[in-house]
């Protein structure tokens, strides 16, 4: 039995593993241009996208959704990084930019199983002060994300698990700590989701990630694999001939979910996780952005 987000009513539940950090200042832009992997030049104010941030060697250390809310102020939400390590982290590269990194302890995060009321694909509804909505709909269901500065959202397991689910099915890889700077994005076939980009200027990784793509060297990407009971993060997975793959996220709801790193070409079945068969489901679309 699939998650299922129409099953939930609309009503706003916290999602506490989501976390905001702001950039401002007249070369927040440029620093965010040089510093993440997808092209923020070409973000139009108001507007949104997937983008994270790679070690030199091109592994992905976070990946988050980045807000342009408008011309000096961008905004990260980030699920599950620890913010106040990446923010600390991120200041090192600062130098004489005229940029503010700030934690935001001040914003929430709710999730909503419904569609927003202003936001479209990847135009923001509302304000900061208001608060913003993106759109985080996708096949099989409409979902928003709010960034609010007074919640009164409660905590509801079920519906933040069938968020972390709906990601997963999609291919959002939500990367626990254990499994930050060892992939590159397009193992976590990252395409999928638009979150990087291989034509803009430099940025660390970038040489990695163009001279994979340009090359054809991607041999690996994402697998959907389901299984009967909850899977864990850092287990192998097992085909037939050995181990097949690696399992970098997972998710318990109606389902037990998992996303594992795999060949490309690779057979289906028999596989097994921690000696329990498991299935792979083809992974739906719809959450690029």
């Amino acid at each position: 039995m699939q998650d299922n987000p129409q099953a939930f009513d609309s009503t706003p539940f916290a999602l506490s593993d989501h976390r905001a950090i702001t950039l401002s200042g007249r070369d927040a832009a440029a620093f965010a241009q040089a510093q993440f992997m997808n092209d923020v030049a070409g973000l139009a104010p108001g507007h949104w996208q997937w983008s994270g941030w790679l070690t030199p060697k091109g592994r992905v250390i976070a990946l988050f959704a980045l807000l342009r809310v408008d011309e000096e102020t961008l905004l990260l939400v980030l699920p599950d990084a620890d913010p106040i390590t990446f923010a600390a982290a991120l200041q090192r590269f600062v130098f004489r930019s005229k940029v503010a990194i700030q934690v935001r302890e001040d914003l929430r995060a709710e999730g909503v199983f419904g569609p927003p009321t202003q936001a479209r694909e990847t135009g923001l509804g509302g304000t900061l002060d208001t608060g913003l909505e993106l759109d985080a709909s996708a096949e099989g269901g409409a979902r928003t994300l709010r960034i609010v500065s007074a919640s009164t959202a409660g905590h509801d397991p079920a519906r933040v698990a069938a968020w972390a689910a709906f990601d997963l099915e999609h291919g959002l890889p939500r990367l626990p700590a254990s499994q930050t700077d060892h992939w590159t994005p397009q193992q976590l076939s990252l395409d999928r989701l638009r979150a990087f980009s291989v034509k803009k200027g430099c940025y660390p990784g970038q040489e990695i990630v163009a001279r994979t793509h340009f090359l054809g060297k991607v041999k690996r990407g994402l697998a959907l694999i389901e299984g009967p009971t909850p899977l864990a993060t850092g287990d192998d997975l097992h085909g037939a001939d050995g181990v097949l793959g690696h399992l970098v996220a997972a998710a318990s709801g109606s389902t037990h979910l998992a996303l594992a790193v795999v060949p490309l070409e690779h057979p289906s079945h028999p596989l097994q996780v921690a000696g329990v068969a498991v299935n792979e489901r083809t992974l739906r679309p719809g959450l690029a952005r």
